[in-house]
Parts: structure tokens; C-alpha cells; sequence
């Protein structure tokens, strides 16, 4: 019987300080590319020419082959004997960077999952809808996401690859900023240029998936000075740090359904957020086919699909100094980010 191809993952880490270098992840082991070098040779099969995920992301179709290659010898050998088991580092003594160091683009999508946005809809009751009972805006918020699921388009924001960090790396609060709220998402890795791609070729141009917490300041996200221009995304989600990713890039082939992955974010260990991938209003595929139609998609591009019920709005806590979150979704790992306060900051205080 032929064996099953081995799951495997990307990852992008630093050892002492060192310069940032892709490595194959399989299950909790972590294998540098430097280490890995002489199995290429061994297998008969080139090694990447680069050290970066990007690179191989460039070439997407074939590095996949030789990494499966790479990873089906190290599952083969290490059955056989302990000769390559010198390639993995200990964890311990490596620094998890995000995936794909750094994306070209990062694109966000907002208000994708139904009972999120329900829920924000009762919980920030406006104008007319104060004069009607929770049950009155729950029914009528209900009406208008079945609505935008059978007639709207995805809204689509970018966030700056400034506020993208690793998936242990600290979550600086900022000092203008009263209600920092997590938003745990799955996120897409591009993995070919991507344009006017219609929703049943989408998932063909995913490389793979990963982690991101899209994290927002509430009290930012509209100004009153702004009128009918909208919300202000730059102040409310463009902090640096604000976008922790990872730990790892997942391979599409290893992840059978994107739309029935499950979503857990634990705030101090307190279940926040978990609700499945199936609530999003607009799926994977629908908001690539809708990006595609008005950007250019290029590989080691990411796009957050979009974060589910249970923000800190609802609950009516935001992050403080000390806050830890852990972050995990089907599959993809899990991050964990520790929030302080950011030097001078009046959250110290607190």
C-alpha cells in the first residue's frame, strides 16, 4: 500500500538573531532550509533557490512538488533510521516570523460572518432602531445579511504590511487608542497572479492559509468630523503590530473544505470567539473572484476573510496591558500574543 503524502507546513524563522529563512514544518518539528540542503541533493530533486517563502511562492506549483518531495524522504527515512533527524531544530531555539515575511499586499475583508454582524447591529443600536426591542433588531439585522449574501459583493479594505508581526510576538497598545478589540480570521496566501478570476476557478490560485488577528480600535473607527466619508481604517487598524500572523502557511492541498474550518480565540484563556468558517457571509472563493475583479493579486499577497462572532464589542471588554490571546483554527496552529502598553502609554496606568 502506498503510504499518504505527509501534511506538511511553512514556516519563516531566525535562530540567534540570524537572517529570516523558510523552513518545512512537519507536525511539531522544524526543519531550516540550510539543514535541509543535503536531502535535496540526496533525493535527486533542486532545492529552492531562496530562502524566503515569497520566493517559493513565485514558483508556487514547483516548490510544492519538491517540498512534498522533501517532506514524503524525511517520513520515509526517519521509519528507517535516526540519520536525518538532525535536521530539525528545537523550536525553543527559533523565532517564529510571520509566514510570508513580508505579504506584498494585504487586503481585509470586513463584516463576513453573519452572526457577527447581527450582533454588532443589536449591540450598537442608531437612529430608528433604538426605539425597537434587541429581538425587533435581531430580526431585522437577519433580513439584511440574507439580503447581502444573495445580492451584495464583499467589502474589501488594505491594511499596511507595517502592521504585520509574528504569530508570539508582543501587541503594543497604542497610546491614543481606548478599545483595542481582537478579530481572530482565517487568512489566504496567493499563489499565482491572480486577475478577473471567476469563483469556481478562485480556490486555484491559493497557495495556502494561515492565522491573522485583524486587531481594531473601536473608538477609531469613525470620526466625527469625517461625515459621510466613512470609517477611518488607518486610525483604527493600521498600528504596527496589528496584524500577528501565523505560525505557519498551510499548503491548499491540506485543507479540504476553507468554508468548515472552526475559529477559537481565548482571551486569558476565556473562549471568546469560536464559530465555524460556514458563518461567512461571502466565502473564499466569492472574495477572491471580487478582489480579482478590481486589483491585481500577485503571490505572497494575503487576504483575511473576515473575523466571526464574539469581539470585544460584544462582550464590552477590550485589550489591556497583560491581556494574553491565543489564537487557533482547524488545522493552521495556533498564535499566542501577549498585549503591553506602548512606552509613555496612559493604558499603563490602568
Amino acid at each position: 500500500m502506498t503510504p499518504p503524502r505527509p501534511r506538511f507546513a511553512l514556516a519563516t524563522v531566525s535562530a540567534s538573531g540570524g537572517a529570516p529563512v523558510w523552513a518545512l514544518v512537519l507536525g511539531d518539528r522544524v526543519a531550516p532550509v540550510h539543514a535541509l540542503k543535503p536531502m535535496f541533493e540526496q533525493i535527486g530533486c533542486a532545492p529552492p533557490e531562496s530562502s524566503s517563502v515569497l520566493a517559493l511562492l513565485e514558483k508556487w506549483e514547483t516548490s510544492f512538488e519538491a517540498l512534498l518531495r522533501a517532506a514524503e524522504f524525511l517520513q520515509a527515512a526517519e521509519a528507517e533510521s535516526d540519520a536525518w533527524r538532525n535536521v530539525f531544530v528545537p523550536r525553543e531555539q527559533l523565532t517564529f516570523r510571520p509566514p510570508v515575511d513580508l505579504p506584498r499586499q494585504v487586503f481585509c475583508a470586513g463584516a463576513n460572518y453573519r452572526k457577527h454582524v447581527i450582533d454588532l447591529i443589536v449591540d450598537q443600536a442608531s437612529g430608528a432602531s433604538r426605539d425597537q426591542s434587541p429581538e425587533e433588531r435581531r430580526a431585522q439585522a437577519a433580513k439584511m445579511m440574507d439580503d447581502r449574501a444573495a445580492h451584495g459583493a464583499p467589502f474589501v479594505f488594505t491594511k499596511p504590511v507595517s502592521a504585520v508581526t509574528g504569530p508570539y510576538d508582543p501587541v503594543i497598545l497604542p497610546r491614543h487608542a481606548a478599545q483595542p478589540d481582537w478579530e481572530l480570521e482565517l487568512a489566504v496566501i496567493i499563489g499565482k497572479p491572480a486577475r478577473h478570476v471567476s469563483r469556481d476557478r478562485a480556490l486555484d490560485y491559493v497557495a495556502g492559509y494561515t492565522i491573522v488577528n485583524d486587531i481594531t480600535n473601536r473608538d477609531l473607527v469613525f470620526r466625527k468630523d469625517a461625515g459621510a466619508l466613512g470609517a477611518d481604517w488607518l486610525a483604527a487598524k493600521a498600528s504596527p503590530g496589528y496584524l500577528p500572523t501565523g505560525p505557519y502557511l498551510v499548503p491548499a492541498a491540506f485543507v479540504a473544505d476553507p468554508q468548515s474550518l472552526q475559529i477559537t480565540l481565548k482571551l486569558n484563556g476565556q473562549t471568546m470567539q469560536d464559530e465555524s468558517t460556514a458563518d461567512m457571509i461571502f466565502g473564499v472563493a466569492r472574495i477572491i473572484e471580487f478582489l480579482s475583479k478590481h486589483v491585481q493579486l500577485w503571490p505572497g499577497d494575503l487576504i483575511a476573510t473576515g473575523s466571526p462572532a464574539g469581539n470585544g464589542t460584544h462582550y464590552n471588554r477590550f485589550l489591556m496591558p497583560g491581556d494574553v490571546m491565543e489564537g487557533s483554527i482547524t488545522g493552521l496552529g495556533t498564535q499566542r500574543n501577549r498585549c503591553i502598553a506602548e512606552e509613555g502609554d496612559a493604558h499603563a496606568a490602568r
